[in-house]
């Protein structure tokens, strides 16, 4: 079985739904047969890359108010540690993630895609790292045993644009309009982090059928 993933390492949801997705897996029988892949999406392909302060730029972008933002901001973190996860948007740096799913796609190559996208959402919402900084990516690359130096050639020449803009336009083909966004050997879809049951009925489902 294969499930993929479209999302973005910006995208809080994201983060929440690849937890939901975990948990779902551990209670699978048949898990040692499901592969992941993760898809590139970009939230929002035009912001720079020199960091922003997240809970500023998101109140900008959406219209609130700073306090507004700070209060959907702890929803969202309640939401977080209700899967064990630690959000600190107040430390969170809003910028760009083109580079990030370069690095992504490297990883891919490299058979660790799944250890770079957990370590790109710790960085970007636990650890309050700027992931559009080239230093932040060689650090996340080493750490997860890829090669500095391909690495640095991948980032300085975008060898993977192509294939993220192709994994974006198959995601608008499949009317993909917000992410997280399973899509399960093709058959059967799951929009948004729904709740562990839903991606575990969806899997026994998926398995059935394929049976």
């Amino acid at each position: 079985m294969t499930i993929e993933i479209w999302s973005d390492i910006v995208c809080p949801f994201c983060y929440i739904g690849k937890r939901k997705l975990e948990k779902a897996l551990a209670q699978f029988p048949q898990r040692d047969q499901v592969e992941i892949i993760w898809k590139s999406f970009q939230l929002d392909p035009e912001a720079p890359t020199q960091g922003n302060d997240y809970l500023k730029q998101l109140s900008e972008k959406k219209g609130w108010s700073l306090d507004q933002t700070r209060q959907i901001t702890q929803q969202v973190s309640a939401m977080a540690a209700g899967v064990g996860l630690e959000y600190h948007f107040e430390n969170a740096i809003a910028a760009n993630s083109m580079d990030a799913h370069q690095l992504l796609h490297l990883a891919s190559r490299m058979g660790k895609q799944g250890l770079a996208k957990e370590a790109l959402f710790d960085a970007h919402f636990v650890k309050g790292k700027n992931i559009a900084d080239q230093q932040t990516l060689l650090e996340i690359g080493l750490s997860i045993g890829l090669d500095t130096n391909e690495l640095k050639k991948v980032l300085a020449e975008k060898l993977f644009t192509e294939e993220i803009q192709k994994e974006i336009s198959e995601a608008q083909q499949l009317r993909v309009s917000g992410v997280p966004f399973f899509v399960f050997d093709r058959k059967f879809a799951v929009s948004g982090a729904q709740d562990t049951a839903v991606f575990l009925q969806t899997l026994q489902r998926t398995f059935e059928s394929g049976n």
